[in-house]
């Protein structure tokens, strides 16, 4: 039933004639500088992180309009100079869709590289499904189908309307996040371009996502829309079974998730 959600989705965000779309001007990123987001943070004090990943540290902050806001500061050097960075920071700022995570503004001041996006009332949904006590939030099959179907029909939006298409590389449950109503929202999409193309290799096997990556992509580096696809399933599973794809943990055989799902039904006919 969720591969038919995902496939609809997918073909209902086709365009059938680009050409004929109206054409979208870029708007400028906002610009903050190094300072405000210094107070916004309380000089990023350790108790105002929030999360983090291959490519920084979020924390969380408030800006001078009173405004609360998830502030990533970078950790990896961008292959590119500042005005291609900001190029490419404002092709990601104009991306809008209700399932994908709104860049607000950017500070690029000296060395230092920060977002600055909406702030989520639930966090991700690494958080709420897979967090340990204390994070965990039982969510209902009513708003796990719900997750599922937000989060596809983001990702098609990515693949097939956004301008370019992007492959997002690096779809997993710590960057679905979810707000006040548990509405999913696909964070750090774009990123991917802005460094060098072995930084998401690398930082995804430190954060412990390798079972996400599809096989051809994690093996071979062949990367492709199929890959977030792959990415999607896993993510899926995890939502369906409430266990996360990265420990292999599963009975007494310590199998991946993937594994797990495969020989559950050998076993039950067994």
């Amino acid at each position: 039933m969720f591969c038919n959600w995902f496939g609809a989705l997918n073909w209902c965000g086709r365009r059938d004639d680009p050409e004929e779309q109206p054409h979208e001007q870029v708007v400028a990123t906002k610009k903050f500088s190094y300072n405000s987001l210094r107070s916004a943070t309380r000089d990023f004090h350790p108790s105002s992180k929030i999360g983090g990943g291959g490519y920084g540290v979020v924390y969380k902050g408030v800006l001078r309009d009173g405004t609360q806001a998830a502030i990533k500061s970078l950790s990896v050097e961008s292959k590119q100079g500042t005005h291609e960075f900001m190029t490419e920071i404002d092709m990601i700022s104009n991306i809008r869709h209700p399932n994908l995570v709104e860049l607000i503004g950017c500070c690029v001041e000296g060395g230092h590289r920060i977002l600055v996006y909406e702030f989520l009332e639930n966090n991700s949904l690494a958080s709420s499904l897979l967090g340990s006590k204390g994070k965990y939030v039982a969510l209902d099959w009513p708003k796990r189908a719900a997750i599922c179907r937000g989060t596809a029909s983001g990702l098609s939006f990515l693949h097939e309307e956004a301008q370019p298409n992007i492959v997002h590389r690096d779809i997993k449950a710590s960057n679905i996040l979810l707000d006040g109503s548990f509405n999913p929202k696909i964070g750090d999409f774009g990123l991917a371009k802005l460094f060098p193309d072995n930084v998401t290799h690398v930082s995804t096997r430190v954060a412990g996502t390798v079972g996400y990556l599809a096989p051809e992509y994690a093996l071979l580096g062949q990367l492709t829309k199929k890959a977030d696809v792959y990415s999607f399933g896993i993510l899926m599973l995890e939502i369906i079974s409430g266990k996360s794809s990265s420990i292999a943990a599963f009975e007494e055989d310590y199998l991946v998730l993937v594994e797990w799902v495969t020989e559950k039904p050998r076993k039950s006919k067994a």
